[in-house]
């Protein structure tokens, strides 16, 4: 038998051989290059029953794709054994993600009688470190951050013994040989742990005294203070300089975190699952939460510990812990302990970390959950830690090795092979030097990791975007520019396995339009190899171009003039936030219609009523804005908002009689919940009415939900329940994120496409 898939690293050889001998089988189990090779032979009865079994009671980490089996001749032989890994061929066995600490390791590590108790690495072929660590395959300890940790003598026995849980192992250790954990000040000096049974409960302390702890976790450093103590919270975010991007919570257990949230079965999924991520719930009027963790929040985002040292931490402690990533303002998670010092010496008081080193940095990863098909489904906001480097499959399998290069904010990469595509970890904005610095570290990783020669090489059509440019540095291969919002459409047909066209409702901040101009509220019909774009929202001027994003007061005034026929005088809900200097600054710009480039961004729209309704002037992180409409709007609201789709040639979502009602609407005093859910309410409606007219035109029943505007809950809900009452068949992103993070991703299964339709594949 050869078996493919996830089966290296996660306890499948020793479940080989446990199996084997239990049914009194001989043979051998040995890795390979793609997956594990095993010879089995004895009584008929008995090999049937072991491929019965073989997948059916695989170890809950492993994936398996493929079973191939052939008969042979039996050899003659005695007993079962494991054989050392063969060497590394063309194909490439998948590496599994990082995963969180299991019941069994959970139990060992709070057990005063075991020699693990209150170790911060347990770990087993079930759970702990595996992307974070792994620098090469086959994934064996010297292939690992592991490597410079040699095995005491009990160790050993657990790592060679196949009937232990322990066998094979990469990470396992113990305190007298394994890594270990230490408390120090900022200026890198141990600090005092007198009084504690170890470091982790010295942190603990500090945490409980309200000062701000660096923590190592498995893909970097992370943040930690009391999230009950406003003082700890705001000094926090006075150092860390995130004036008001919500902040997660680590609590020790679901009985904590449920007292901070309402938890559904489904949340609780993703919660106790083994990737720990966080999770956006819906936060209980009474959470003992400092305000300044989510200002003006409905939701907070939770996650459970997902390593030893998170569980001892969070058990000490006591109390629900802020977790952020470890990093200044937008940069990228600090993953190298003098990175750590250097950067993070001016945010926290003292630092917990360790000696195993990190390879490869992953942040925490975040979702959420969302009704869709009358279920409540998970969708992905961030992929990184746990969930990385989970393959997917191409519905059309690569002839040629690919890279795709993705976007510029949120980026992520890919590499494709065959019928597999890795997407990397989410990396971030690649303005950043560091980001960049990052992309092109995990660039690199991937493609060593998974054997991945790039011949062709995808990227955005934007010429501005560094990921492009990373694109255009490379030689010898064939360069494929991909328009962004196809990139969107392609990811979420991909991740359904779908490949014939759809009707795509595209609604993102931005991308690079063919015309030249900046789109983003697209209409598409298309499929993985090409698009025609049959409608979009209103183009109107961008004051400033790239600053209007960060002052959507500016669109507002764009959007005025459009709906008015001039912006007028400074709106009143605006005056405490914008002069009238700067006011009539803009709306010479646009009179004089210099430095204002044309969208059609739903994203833009947002920002325009979010600051006409007072509620986001400026912002400070990406979807301030918009998220404040959503937060805003009453749900109990049944009112709309004109927002005609004219459809004399391609379809046009005209929202300036929208604009010009939310205006009359401010000036009657109608309250701004209100106005929030009439607009969401009037797009929604608009996008159903040219669905339907599409599907009209060009018999296609079939709907893409995507681009970042639909992390937003209520357009996402509605628009798929609207469709679905009206027999559509409606897709939406879910282990892709809607957001540019799944572009990467698009990029490469429109590539794969195009080659299998040039009769490449």
């Amino acid at each position: 038998m050869h078996v493919e898939g996830t089966v290296q690293g996660v306890g499948f050889r020793p479940h080989v051989y446990r199996l084997a001998t239990s049914l009194s089988l001989a043979g051998t189990a040995r890795n390979d290059a793609s997956g594990v090779a095993i010879d089995v032979e004895g009584e008929a009865s008995a090999v049937e029953l072991f491929l019965e079994r073989l997948s059916g009671e695989a170890p809950p980490l492993a994936v398996i794709e493929q079973i191939t089996v052939d008969h042979v001749a039996p050899a003659g032989a005695h007993g079962f054994a494991l054989l050392p890994s063969g060497p590394r061929g063309a194909e490439t066995p998948l590496v599994t993600p990082d995963a969180a600490t299991c019941a069994e390791c959970l139990r060992e590590c709070n057990d005063p009688l075991d020699r693990r108790y209150r170790y911060p690495f347990i770990n087993c072929t079930a759970c702990g470190p595996r992307f974070t660590i792994v620098t090469g395959v086959p994934y064996d300890r010297p292939l690992t951050t592991m490597h410079a940790f040699e095995m005491c003598a009990t160790c050993r026995c657990e790592y060679e013994n196949p009937a232990d849980r322990r066998f094979h192992a990469q990470p396992n250790a113990c305190p007298q040989c394994g890594p270990a954990v230490r408390l120090i000040d900022r200026y890198g000096a141990p600090a005092a742990t007198a009084g504690a049974r170890d470091a982790v409960e010295a942190g603990a302390r500090v945490l409980l005294a309200g000062r701000i702890l660096a923590v190592k976790a498995l893909g970097g450093y992370q943040l930690a203070c009391r999230a009950d103590s406003e003082a700890a919270v705001a000094l926090l975010r006075a150092r860390k300089h995130r004036e008001d991007k919500p902040l997660a919570i680590m609590a020790a257990d679901l009985e904590q975190a449920r007292r901070l949230v309402h938890i559904a079965p489904a949340e609780q999924l993703l919660l106790e699952g083994r990737e720990r991520p966080i999770v956006l719930c819906r936060r209980r009027h009474a959470a003992a939460v400092a305000p300044s963790v989510a200002p003006g929040h409905r939701m907070l985002g939770v996650m459970l510990p997902s390593t030893p040292l998170h569980h001892l931490l969070a058990a000490d402690a006591g109390v629900p812990l802020v977790m952020t990533s470890g990093n200044r303002g937008d940069e990228p998670i600090s993953y190298l302990d003098d990175e750590a010092l250097t950067r993070l010496a001016s945010i926290a008081d003292l630092l917990l970390l360790h000696d195993r080193p990190i390879h490869m940095r992953a942040d925490d990863s975040v979702v959420r959950c969302v009704t869709l098909g009358g279920r409540r489904r998970r969708v992905t906001i961030r992929r990184a830690r746990g969930y990385v480097p989970a393959p997917h499959d191409l519905p059309l399998p690569a002839s040629r090795p690919i890279l795709a290069c993705g976007a510029e904010l949120k980026s992520t990469l890919c590499v494709a092979r065959g019928r597999h595509a890795w997407i990397s970890q989410h990396i971030g904005d690649l303005r950043d030097y560091e980001a960049l610095r990052s992309y092109r570290e995990a660039a690199d990783h991937l493609a060593r990791l998974f054997a991945v020669e790039p011949a062709v090489v995808a990227h955005d059509m934007h010429p501005d975007y560094l990921s492009s440019a990373y694109a255009l540095e490379r030689e010898d291969v064939e360069l494929v520019a991909i328009q962004h919002h196809h990139a969107h459409l392609a990811a979420c047909l991909a991740e359904h396995a779908v490949t014939a066209p759809a009707i795509g409702v595209i609604f993102d901040g931005a991308g690079y339009g063919s015309d030249g101009t900046s789109w983003g509220g697209e209409l598409l019909i298309g499929d993985l190899v090409g698009y025609e774009r049959v409608g979009s929202l209103t183009a109107v001027a961008m004051p400033g171009g790239d600053a209007a994003v960060a002052q959507p007061w500016r669109m507002a005034c764009a959007w005025l003039e459009a709906a008015l026929g001039t912006p007028g005088p400074l709106p009143r809900m605006l005056a405490d936030h914008v002069g009238e200097e700067r006011w009539e600054a803009v709306t010479g710009l646009l009179a004089a219609e210099l430095h204002t480039p044309l969208t059609s961004s739903v994203g833009r729209l947002f920002d325009a009523v979010a600051a006409l309704c007072g509620l986001c002037a400026e912002t400070t992180y990406e979807g301030q804005a918009a998220i404040a409409l959503e937060l805003a709007a009453r749900r109990d609201e049944p009112g709309a908002y004109p927002l005609p789709v004219c459809d004399s040639g391609p379809l046009t979502l005209d929202a300036r009689p929208t604009v010009r009602a939310v205006v009359e609407d401010l000036a009657a005093g109608v309250a701004v919940g209100r106005i929030a859910a009439r607009f969401h309410n009037a797009l929604v409606a608009a996008a159903f009415a040219a669905c339907r007219s599409l599907r009209e035109r060009h018999g296609i029943g079939r709907v893409v939900l995507s681009g970042g505007v639909f992390q937003n809950e209520i357009l996402l809900e509605r628009m798929a329940a609207l469709l679905e009452a009206d027999r559509f068949e409606v897709l939406a992103p879910q282990r892709v994120p809607c957001n540019d993070g799944g572009i990467s991703f698009g990029q490469a299964a429109i590539a794969a496409a195009r080659m299998h339709a040039e009769g490449r594949g």
